[in-house]
């Protein structure tokens, strides 16, 4: 027998981390209907090299799209008509499991918010999505894991050595994360109706589960106010010539570093996918995997609306063979401002910059959605700590316990199990018990 066998989920989403969840439910036996658009379909269907994309090595098998859409039945679907949604609200009668990666307003323009299907099928399961919370000022904000998840968490950050470039973002990376937080999250709503008849709606984003995944270095910045890339004692006690020493090693490896990213850029395929270094120094993150799309009104942003009628550059076809030429335009645009002057004017694309961990939990994103909690403990008093990932709208995460301590609470289960004092004390005096 299969484990969800019986479950219905119905699959509104595209690229990667929702359907890498419900991949996970119709692994385990549920019956998954995955929406469409009728005319593009999923966009994740061509991201692969050989497949129409430049991601990953060429094939003519669709691996990608495999992975992260088997067990599903695919139906073509225009959400943006009358008619398409009153077919799926009918698909949503009948089903147990909704769940969406669809932005705040392609919800309320397509009319598939909770407040609508809640009502339709009160026993539905409401999975959502989204990559910086339902909250704040970013809450519209295109974005994929590369910006949300990768960047804004600091996780690369922490990553990256002293002069160094750091890791290579590698696709899905953050969704495949919060696919699996956004599937336990479904999981704990099933059994919750187990008990009481009713579904709930589960919330989780790209970057809390960003905060998540980073939870040792984060934590440790809450804790301590010190960023991971402060000097810590052993580095402290190695003396001065051991440091100045340091010092040239990174120089060293911070220039080779800066040769080695000025060829990768002037070789990348996609011009407005990758870093650029603003008027302060600071990586602007672009993640344009559509870039035909973004790229008249990234022309106008940057005061250049000649390169988008500009034949060297107007298509993606015409971008990749010019792609030198145009990373050297518009590497020197970009070093024309601060990443401050540039952020409020990119909002139409996704893009983000590299977070210190110091950043990351300030970001107004992650105070606008509750992703850091203050409990009180009974030592050190109020704490900040990360929040857990999955909203659940009828049955959230709760903090009732600070980490106990070393077998704090031994005689008080024992107790509970029947055993006596004097048994307890004879378990210490053996051993068995601390």
């Amino acid at each position: 027998m299969e484990a969800l066998s019986g479950i219905k989920v119905i699959d509104v989403s595209q690229v990667a981390a929702v359907p890498i969840c419900a991949r996970h439910l119709g692994d385990f036996g549920a019956d998954v209907i995955h929406i469409e658009n009728p005319k593009t379909g999923d966009s994740w269907r061509v991201l692969q090299a050989g497949q129409g994309g430049n991601a990953g090595t060429a094939c003519d098998f669709n691996y990608n799209w495999e992975a992260y859409n088997r067990n599903k039945k695919s139906v073509a679907l225009d959400l943006s008509r009358e008619d398409g949604q009153q077919i799926l609200y009918r698909l949503v009668r009948e089903a147990d499991v909704f769940v969406t990666n669809l932005r705040l307003w392609e919800i309320e323009k397509f009319r598939v918010g909770y407040d609508i299907l809640g009502k339709i099928n009160q026993r539905l399961i409401y999975g959502s999505l989204t990559a910086f919370g339902k909250k704040g000022p970013d809450r519209n904000m295109p974005a994929y894991d590369t910006t949300s998840y990768w960047a804004r968490s600091g996780l690369p950050h922490a990553l990256t050595p002293p002069g160094g470039a750091g890791p290579i973002f590698r696709t899905a990376f953050g969704d495949n994360v919060t696919g699996l937080a956004l599937a336990y999250g479904v999981m704990m709503a099933l059994f919750v109706r187990e008990k009481t008849g009713m579904g709930q709606e589960v919330d989780v984003a790209l970057l809390h589960a960003g905060y998540y995944q980073m939870t040792f270095d984060i934590s440790s910045t809450l804790a301590t106010g010190k960023d991971v890339s402060e000097l810590g004692p052993a580095l402290l006690e190695l003396g001065e010539e051991k440091l100045k020493e340091r010092e040239r090693l990174i120089a060293d490896v911070q220039a080779a570093t800066k040769r080695y990213q000025e060829f990768v850029r002037e070789v990348a395929p996609n011009p407005i996918g990758i870093p650029y270094e603003t008027k302060d120094g600071r990586p602007l993150i672009f993640a344009a995997l559509h870039p035909d799309k973004f790229w008249p009104d990234l022309c106008k942003v940057i005061g250049r609306p000649d390169l988008g009628k500009d034949p060297r550059f107007a298509t993606m076809e015409a971008r990749r063979e010019n792609r030198t030429e145009l990373y050297h335009i518009l590497k020197e645009i970009f070093l024309g401002r601060t990443l401050a002057e540039w952020r409020p004017l990119l909002g139409f694309m996704p893009n983000a910059t590299i977070q210190t961990m110091k950043e990351a939990i300030d970001d107004p994103q992650a105070a606008a959605n509750n992703m850091f909690v203050t409990t009180n403990h009974p030592v050190h008093g109020p704490v900040r700590v990360i929040a857990n990932p999955v909203n659940m709208s009828m049955t959230p995460a709760t903090y009732r316990l600070p980490a106990p301590e070393f077998s704090q609470h031994t005689e008080e289960v024992l107790l509970g199990l029947g055993y006596s004092w004097e048994d307890i004390a004879g378990f210490k005096e053996k051993g068995i018990i601390a």
